[in-house]
């Protein structure tokens, strides 16, 4: 009996094993330019990545508006992490210690190539449902991320889990996430950009992606007049942009690119033009840093220059995790033609496109970008960084004005609802408060104040984020909601609830349609957030720091960056 069952043991161990049938990879033909796309298949998800949609902005077409492929683009092989656009990690300038030295050691050629960045970048990404074919026509979800126009890529935003709830859910979606020029190579001010016609071109980028959709989606199966756009941070500011690119004009071929947009972080950035002294500034420190000044045409020195000069140059103006926080050295920047106007003045006119939109905030936004100033200990020393390193334009008893709204940090300091806790350093809750409030949480309430008042019919509905409160310093912070709500890392009610709310958005441009949700109240209708907590949901009243709020709104124009 042993000797029969090991003889039959042995048997098993060393046949040859049968051959497996693998399904075949998910190929689809794409019109435009046309090609053969291939991908591959994992837990019920078709993936396709790095997926072409603009020429290689290298070479002569660096700091270029992206040019539309002409040619097909035969087999592209889309299985392979997309590579990222160069990332502004840290700044290189010396007199940002430490972040310099982090700075000269990520920004390296090297370490871009580790983290797989090169000028080469320009792909989309997209993911369906296994089994989709051309005839599903599923709305689509098209993402833009954060990174506060310094760094992000499509490889940091897996968009499977998305994917798979929203069949679980009963509305399954296209996922597309779109690669946009960031930094130095995206965003770069200055006289000199402005005359060439090369301002905003991470914004050029994203349009050319959602072209790009408009031409190909239908072929993985989705619906291209049901296209959402979403973002986070600087990605959410991007949606809002998008809305207000060319006063509002979001059409190609004489169809809308996109019906609606979700706005999570960000909306209303007041700007100055691209050639305002700020910017000019940051153009000069480019140029001097890329060996270019004094040159008869600066603009194409920096073209010409080396990948690693330009990178270094592109990077040696202070950064977005340094002591100069989002006051932004790179950010979209009214140019006259694609973005006409400082978005706030777009939005007041109603030069923008007029779609049903979600838009909402972490409630502790500004913790994250007041960790570097830690020197500042006095409500005089406070008003001095603000002065000087925001708004240096402004009369400094403007800028004491706005500090008096935030009379205490037991009540208006964040994280909030702490009262004497998590003070980092003597003036962080108040500093925290006032980034917060004015880069992201009460310029929302603004761009839904207008945005109701003169398109009433059009419909809006807003939140605040407050599952991750009771973490120490941070609070719910900036980018909390990648963790919860893109990624779902944390089975909980928040998580589930949003991506409820949001796939009904998607589907029928309601989140309380079709499903067993508590009612989102229109913030329109009641100036009502949903205020979402780990476990629960609740509304709450829009009338939160009301003095704050009217006082940046009555004088937003001092307020630009």
């Amino acid at each position: 009996m042993k000797v029969t069952w090991f003889l039959s043991f042995l048997s098993l161990a060393f046949a040859t094993p049968a051959p497996v049938e693998r399904a075949a990879a998910p190929t689809v033909v794409i019109p435009s330019p046309g090609a053969t796309v291939i991908g591959r298949t994992l837990s019920s998800i078709d993936t396709f990545n790095g997926i072409p949609f603009a020429k290689p902005p290298t070479g002569p077409l660096r700091l270029k508006p992206p040019q539309p492929l002409t040619t097909s683009l035969g087999t592209v092989t889309a299985t392979e992490i997309a590579k990222a656009c160069p990332q502004f990690f840290f700044s290189v300038d010396d007199s940002n210690f430490p972040a310099n030295v982090l700075g000269d050691i990520l920004n390296t050629p090297l370490l871009q190539t580790v983290t797989n960045a090169g000028e080469d970048c320009l792909t989309v990404n997209v993911q369906r449902p296994a089994g989709t074919t051309s005839s599903s026509k599923l709305p689509v979800l098209f993402w833009i991320f954060g990174g506060g126009f310094e760094l992000g890529s499509t490889s940091m935003y897996d968009g499977s889990s998305l994917v798979a709830e929203s069949v679980d859910q009963g509305k399954p979606i296209v996922f597309v996430a779109v690669n946009y020029r960031v930094g130095g190579f995206g965003f770069l001010p200055g006289k000199e950009i402005l005359a060439d016609g090369s301002a905003n071109l991470g914004l050029l980028d994203q349009r050319l992606g959602l072209q790009w959709v408009a031409d190909n989606i239908a072929s993985f199966g989705g619906d291209p007049t049901k296209v959402t756009i979403w973002g986070e941070s600087a990605g959410s500011i991007s949606v809002l942009d998008q809305m207000a690119l060319y006063n509002g004009d979001n059409t190609y071929k004489g169809k809308p690119l996109f019906r609606a947009g979700i706005m999570n972080s960000g909306s209303i950035i007041p700007a100055d033009p691209v050639d305002c002294p700020k910017g000019q500034a940051v153009y000069d420190t480019v140029i001097k840093n890329a060996g270019c000044a004094g040159k008869s045409d600066t603009l194409a020195c920096l073209r010409s220059v080396d990948y690693t000069t330009f990178l270094n140059a592109a990077n040696s103006v202070p950064g977005l995790l340094s002591y100069s926080s989002v006051s932004l050295s790179y950010l979209p920047r009214p140019d006259g033609k694609t973005l006409t106007a400082s978005p706030d003045a777009l939005i007041a006119s109603g030069s923008y496109a007029k779609i049903p939109f979600i838009v909402g905030d972490q409630e502790d936004e500004g913790t994250l970008f007041a960790l570097f100033q830690s020197n500042i200990s006095t409500i005089s020393q406070l008003s001095s960084y603000l002065n000087t390193v925001f708004f240096p334009a402004a009369p400094k008893t403007l800028i004491d004005g706005l500090i008096a709204t935030y009379q205490t940090i037991t009540d208006d300091g964040s994280p909030f609802r702490t009262l004497i806790l998590n003070n980092w350093y003597p003036q962080f809750k108040r500093l925290a408060a006032i980034l917060g409030d004015l880069t992201f949480t009460l310029t929302r309430r603004a761009f839904l104040e207008v945005a109701a008042t003169n398109n009433p019919n059009v419909p809006s509905w807003s939140y605040l984020a407050s599952y991750d409160y009771g973490t120490p310093i941070m609070g719910t912070f900036h980018g909390s909601d990648i963790l919860q709500v893109f990624n779902g890392i944390l089975p909980n009610y928040a998580a589930k609830s949003i991506r409820g709310y949001y796939f009904s958005f998607i589907y029928d441009l309601d989140p309380n349609s079709n499903n067993d949700l508590d009612d989102w109240p229109q913030w329109s209708k009641a100036q009502q957030l949903k205020q979402f907590f780990a476990n629960s949901a609740g509304n709450l009243k829009d009338d939160f720091r009301s003095d704050s709020y009217d006082y940046i709104l009555k004088n937003v124009v001092n307020f630009h960056i």
